[in-house]
C-alpha cells in the first residue's frame, strides 16, 4: 500500500464499534521464522496495552504457546472444530485482536479454507479486518509464494516480511531477480524487515522460555528478577525496538484498534 494511503488511515478518527481484527502470520516454506515474527507482534501489542489472543497451529505441542502461554491456545486448523474455535468466537470474545501463527506448509490451505468458509466475504462486507504477514526467507522457493498470496489480500492489509535469519540477502544483488518478485508486491504490500538477531542472544531467549520483551526487562516467566546477560539483553531490546518501529510506521496500532474508543 502506498505511503500516502497509510497516512490517510492514520488521520482517520475511529468510528463505530471496534471490529474484530485477524492477523495471520505464516508461509508455506518452513524455516523462515514465522513464530519469531508472531512473538514480536504479541510483544508489540502488549507494550501498547492492547488485549490480544493468539492461536498456535503447531499442534499438538505448540511453539508460540511456550513463550506466551497466557494468551495462546494450540489449535489444529485442518479440523473444523478448531476452525470454529477461532472464527466463531471473533465477535463474542472481548479480545478483538487475534493472531494466528500458521505452521509451515499450512498457509495456502488455511487461506483456501477461510475462503470456503466465507471469511473473506465477511471481510469484504466490513464485518472483520484481516491482515496477512507473509514471512519470506532468502530463497526462490519462498519468494515464489508472493503471487500465490496476492489473491487473498484484495481487502486486506498485506505485509511482506523479510526475515533476515542469517547473513544472506533477498537477491538485492541481482536486480532482475529482485524486481521479478517484489515489483508487483510493492504496489499491494507493506514491507517489514526483520534484522538478524545475534545468535547467542536468540539462543539465550530460547533457553529462558520467555517473551523477547521480558528477556530484555530481565524478568522470568513468573515476572521475577532474572540474571540474564546485560549484553544479550541489550541486543534483544535493540533488535525488537527496530521491528516495533516498523509496525508503528505501518500503522498497525491504528488499524487494529480503530473504533476502540467508541466501543
Amino acid at each position: 500500500m502506498a505511503k500516502e494511503a497509510k497516512e490517510t488511515k492514520k488521520s482517520e478518527k475511529p468510528s463505530g464499534k471496534q471490529k474484530p481484527a485477524v492477523i495471520i502470520v505464516g508461509a508455506d516454506k518452513g524455516g523462515v521464522g514465522k513464530t519469531t515474527v508472531a512473538r514480536t507482534m504479541l510483544d508489540y501489542f502488549a507494550g501498547k496495552n492492547v488485549l490480544t489472543r493468539a492461536f498456535d497451529t503447531e499442534s499438538p505441542r505448540g511453539t508460540l504457546k511456550r513463550f506466551h502461554p497466557r494468551v495462546t491456545e494450540v489449535v489444529d486448523l485442518t479440523q473444523v472444530a478448531d476452525q470454529m474455535k477461532v472464527l466463531d468466537t471473533l465477535h463474542s470474545s472481548e479480545v478483538k485482536v487475534s493472531i494466528i501463527d500458521v505452521r509451515a506448509g499450512l498457509l495456502s490451505r488455511t487461506l483456501k479454507d477461510m475462503t470456503d468458509i466465507g471469511f473473506f466475504d465477511a471481510v469484504k462486507n466490513g464485518e472483520f479486518k484481516f491482515a496477512l504477514f507473509h514471512v519470506l526467507g532468502p530463497s526462490v522457493a519462498s519468494l515464489n509464494e508472493i503471487d500465490e498470496m496476492l489473491p487473498y489480500t484484495e481487502n486486506a492489509e498485506y505485509y511482506v516480511v523479510k526475515n533476515h535469519i542469517n547473513d544472506t540477502n533477498f537477491f538485492e544483488w541481482d536486480q532482475e531477480t529482485y524486481n521479478r518478485y517484489f515489483k508487483r508486491a510493492r504496489r499491494q504490500a507493506n514491507e517489514i524487515n526483520v534484522p538478524k538477531l545475534n545468535e547467542m542472544a536468540y539462543e539465550q531467549v530460547e533457553v529462558s522460555g520467555v517473551p523477547f520483551a521480558m528477556f530484555g526487562q530481565n524478568k522470568t516467566a513468573k515476572n521475577q528478577r532474572a540474571d540474564y546477560s546485560l549484553v544479550l539483553r541489550g541486543y534483544v531490546r535493540t533488535w525488537e525496538k527496530a521491528i516495533h518501529e516498523q509496525y508503528d510506521d505501518a500503522g498497525m496500532m491504528e488499524w487494529a484498534t480503530d473504533g476502540a474508543q467508541s466501543s
